[in-house]
């Protein structure tokens, strides 16, 4: 009886010791700025590479936490605080004003962005040029959206006015603008633009880009557009402008052709930026990196509607 208790005792101590071995799952909250087809391209690239790399749901190592703001900045911003409160073990953000925020109230939580321009084009770096020290993933400059408008002057030589909404709200956007604008100037273009605040106003500002005589649309890479595509796409294929774009989930979307990042392979690489770091135990934030992966895109069906013929630089790009 003696010997019975004295095994149970050494079960019950080895089992304890494996318990306190086993390391609790590392726990990712990832943020969405809005529900929107596009931005899920990065999430799903995002989720792909750590599965691919053994930190997959099903292994136990990784817990992902999901929020959507919807567009809602309070909702965005008590997101933020859910991770924060939790705490979560790394923030995730998708697009733009996901990565601002999540900088603004932590500064002790990693944070891996996507979707993004570069911090000091997101107006996050300090006073002296630094980027916040918790954060890494892989950043867009906004070199490439002069491709991107080239690209309306080989297919359309006598386009001349091209339409624009851009987010007033978003730094990048801004910039973007002021990007496309100098890029217009050297070819003889003009850039119409309207500024919006929400998507709700896309279809007025659409419409009023339509009335003042558009030759062609620019869908830039900012929130409000991702969200309300399918309204612009719909004004504009009923007056037979075509859209163009800099971002390649849009060209899946409706739009003509983009030279930009790909989204999927954006969140990809994020997603292995986040397994270096775990696979370092965490002891070190990897630097920042520029996306790597753009490519030319058009839409097939778009294409045979306008009657565009592009080069062997452009791949086709399957529609949704």
């Amino acid at each position: 009886m003696h010997q019975l208790k004295l095994f149970v005792l050494i079960c019950i101590c080895i089992l304890f010791m494996i318990s306190c071995q086993q390391k609790a799952p590392i726990t990712i909250g990832f943020l969405d700025i809005v529900e929107d087809a596009t931005l899920a391209l990065a999430r799903k690239g995002y989720s792909d590479a750590l599965e691919q790399n053994n930190y997959g749901s099903e292994t136990g190592k990784v817990s992902i936490i999901y929020r959507n703001a919807q567009g809602d900045m309070p909702t965005l911003l008590q997101s933020v605080d859910y991770f924060i409160n939790r705490p979560v073990d790394i923030i995730a953000t998708n697009a733009t004003m996901s990565t601002i925020s999540a900088v603004q109230r932590t500064k002790e939580i990693p944070i891996c962005m996507m979707v993004s321009p570069e911090p000091g084009l997101a107006q996050i770096n300090d006073s002296n040029g630094n980027h916040p020290p918790n954060l890494f993933g892989v950043f867009e400059t906004l070199d490439y959206i002069d491709t991107s408008l080239q690209i309306i002057h080989t297919w359309m030589p006598e386009a001349r006015r091209i339409g624009v909404i851009y987010n007033q709200a978003e730094t990048q956007s801004r910039l973007a603008l002021d990007k496309i604008k100098e890029a217009a100037e050297r070819i003889d273009m003009t850039i119409i633009d309207i500024p919006v605040v929400n998507s709700a106003e896309s279809q007025l500002v659409t419409q009023a880009l339509i009335n003042r005589g558009i030759d062609a649309f620019f869908a830039m890479p900012d929130n409000i557009i991702f969200a309300s595509f399918e309204v612009i796409f719909k004004l504009c294929s009923e007056e037979k402008i075509p859209i163009f774009t800099s971002e390649a989930g849009l060209v899946a979307r409706g739009a003509v052709a983009a030279f930009g990042a790909d989204f999927y392979q954006w969140g990809f690489q994020a997603g292995l930026q986040t397994v270096s770091y775990l696979n370092d135990d965490r002891k070190e934030i990897p630097s920042l990196e520029e996306v790597v992966v753009r490519q030319k895109v058009y839409n097939p069906t778009q294409i045979i509607t306008f009657g565009f013929v592009p080069d062997d630089s452009f791949v086709p790009i399957n529609a949704e």
